[in-house]
């Protein structure tokens, strides 16, 4: 029996840079060396992606959800009354293209994730303006997956680079909201989450830091005690579960002691206590090579932490790097679940 993944992969919003980066990556020889890759989309977005991308690759189509070893297939669909929308810009109609490509084939590779005919997704960006113009009920697609797949545990959003992982307590809230928030069950959820998410990727003991909430940590009291009733006791109940947890930290230093490779850094990932806490930081790291994982969920599903970048759509210099993170890290974590499957 072989380890080898199967990646689910489906093009994102195509008013974006998703069909352009996926065209990229596939075009790219080493990737299918890597994983059996099936492609859930539009012929006709797919054969535009290429277009932008310059390149050219001839993927066998299927009429039937199967994956092939070797050379990526194609699976054609395409969303019945096809709006018209804008390239380059957020609209409600791109919108409603990109809730098709939630319903149906996202829809489809989470299928194919529970059933154990893929062990991985990736998903080119999806835009959340456009989506929620069109409707879509939930904040973020991380909700929706939760609920097609019936998960009612705890998930988040993990955001990693050149190996270092964040994650965070609380998420897309108003930051009035955030301190009400911070509760030791959710402080130390979040760090099981991100510990479980890093030996699923093969790390065997990841160091963990944790954030404070607070500016200077809370100063001993002085500006909030957070750090001293909430957070240190979850860090410290964390640690009696054999969690190789550490803080909290000052969130304004925390990414200093993590600068470098693996190695020269001291912790492997940082759990911050609301978004822009830990996304300026790794995002000023390396904003083209982010990667976004939807942790928690029993199936692997990465994306491209950029976004869609209309800024730049259709003219041909979208940066795969990211995709190309997010690829490597959907066949890590997809290799692991095929082992345990096969166990």
């Amino acid at each position: 029996m072989t380890s080898r993944p199967r990646i689910a992969m489906v093009l994102g919003d195509p008013a974006g840079i998703g069909p352009e980066l996926i065209a990229r990556l596939l075009a790219d020889p080493a990737t299918s060396e890597q994983a059996d890759i099936l492609l859930i989309a539009d012929r006709d977005e797919w054969r535009r992606g290429m277009q932008v991308a310059g390149v050219e690759l001839a993927l066998a189509e299927t009429d039937t959800l199967r994956f092939a070893q070797g050379a990526p297939r194609l699976y054609h669909w395409e969303l019945d009354g096809k709006p018209a929308y804008p390239r380059g810009a957020s609209s409600a109609e791109g919108g409603r293209y990109s809730l098709g490509t939630l319903s149906l084939a996202l829809s489809l590779a989470l299928s194919l994730a529970q059933s154990g005919q893929a062990d991985s997704i990736l998903f080119g960006p999806l835009n959340k303006s456009s989506l929620h113009a069109a409707g879509m009920d939930h904040s973020d697609e991380l909700h929706w997956f939760a609920e097609q797949l019936g998960y009612h545990g705890a998930f988040c959003e993990f955001n990693v680079l050149d190996g270092l992982w964040t994650s965070r307590v609380t998420s897309h809230v108003a930051l009035k909201d955030v301190p009400a928030m911070i509760t030791p069950e959710r402080v130390g959820a979040a760090i099981d989450l991100i510990d479980q998410a890093l030996r699923r990727a093969g790390m065997a003991t990841p160091r963990i830091a944790v954030c404070g909430l607070n500016p200077h940590n809370g100063d001993n009291g002085a500006f909030g005690r957070e750090e001293i009733d909430v957070i240190a006791p979850a860090v410290a109940a964390a640690r009696e579960r054999g969690v190789n947890a550490d803080g909290p930290f000052p969130a304004d230093t925390i990414f200093l002691k993590v600068q470098g490779g693996p190695l020269q850094r001291q912790f492997d990932a940082i759990v911050t206590m609301y978004h822009d806490q830990g996304q300026i930081g790794i995002k000023l790291m390396g904003f083209s090579r982010g990667v976004t994982v939807q942790g928690g969920l029993p199936v692997p599903i990465t994306t491209p932490a950029h976004g869609t970048a209309f800024d730049i759509t259709q003219q041909g210099r979208a940066d795969p790097g990211a995709t190309l993170q997010a690829f490597q890290i959907a066949c890590r974590m997809g290799a692991q679940r095929r082992a345990a499957a096969q166990a």
